[in-house]
């Protein structure tokens, strides 16, 4: 597939509030490309909730709900089971929300959703913070890493939220990034003509956040991947499969020396290598997942 083959119409508009390099915009506009206009999606508190503009206008050109942070899977649900009740099949059901929204605050209604396995795509775009509420750490945020609450650096590592999606026996759980759209809508593509619930990530690097020049987020994207810091691959009916394999990877401190948000952690020999070494492991585990599920 080429970038000429994704659709050309946008249904994100212009007009919207987002920040200069924001990726929740880059995200979404590939994943509705892939998805189309028979679409009804909802979100949580976050980011996107306040770009999309204010009644009665909006920067998203498909029907949309506001929903408590809380509930987007719960909601999702429920449009899913209205559509069936009506006898609507060709309506694709999207739950869209942050981190903060699924990592923490929604994680109980995602796991009932997808213990039910209710049909539909959910989508959490990874910014690893709360964003919009002024870059408090979240469940998502790396080790290390500054925000407003953890100041020194977090002492925590992060969740590992795609297993924690794969425990539940689903389809389909995949992990992409603004870097790599074609990746993105063939995952996306994919998990529309899947029946159940499908999870899919993306790293969202947030340039206010993680505190680097508007200009680079895909250059931050493009080395999280190229570092490992973020593996591409896919887990379908209990089978991994790695979308990117990077054989020649680059040390991760070229990824972290962007983000003023591990200006601290550079400094500190045993801190880089401890965070090389879960980066090494991390990607040893996926290829071993690879091995035993296929």
């Amino acid at each position: 597939m080429k970038m000429e083959d994704i659709p050309k119409e946008e249904l994100v508009l212009s007009g919207h509030s987002a920040c200069q390099g924001c990726p929740l915009t880059t995200a979404m506009r590939t994943v509705l490309k892939a998805l189309g206009k028979r679409t009804i999606m909802a979100i949580p508190a976050c980011c996107s909730a306040v770009i999309q503009g204010m009644y009665p206008n909006s920067g998203v050109n498909i029907p949309l709900l506001n929903v408590p942070f809380e509930t987007t899977a719960a909601v999702c649900s429920g449009i899913e089971a209205g559509l069936a009740t009506q006898g609507i099949d060709d309506v694709n059901v999207l739950g869209w929300a942050g981190d903060g929204g699924t990592y923490d605050i929604g994680i109980q209604a995602l796991s009932g959703a997808a213990e039910r396995g209710a049909n539909f795509l959910y989508v959490c775009y990874n910014n690893e913070m709360y964003s919009n509420t002024g870059v408090q750490r979240s469940g998502a945020t790396p080790k290390h890493a500054w925000t407003t609450t953890t100041w020194k650096g977090k002492e925590e590592e992060r969740k590992d939220m795609p297993s924690i999606m794969v425990a539940h026996n689903i389809p389909y759980v995949a992990t992409a990034s603004i870097s790599h759209p074609i990746d993105l809508y063939e995952k996306v593509t994919k998990a529309k003509s899947i029946k159940g619930t499908k999870y899919i990530e993306i790293l969202a690097p947030c340039p206010p956040g993680w505190r680097f020049d508007y200009s680079k987020t895909i250059e931050v994207a493009k080395l999280a991947v190229q570092t490992r810091a973020w593996n591409l691959y896919e887990v379908e009916n209990g089978k991994y499969r790695i979308n990117a394999t990077i054989r020649r990877p680059k040390p991760i401190e070229d990824y972290l020396k962007l983000q003023q948000r591990f200006k601290d952690a550079v400094k500190d020999t045993e801190k880089v290598r401890e965070m090389q070494a879960n980066v090494d492991a991390r990607w040893q585990w996926l290829e071993k997942m690879v091995e035993i599920t296929n």
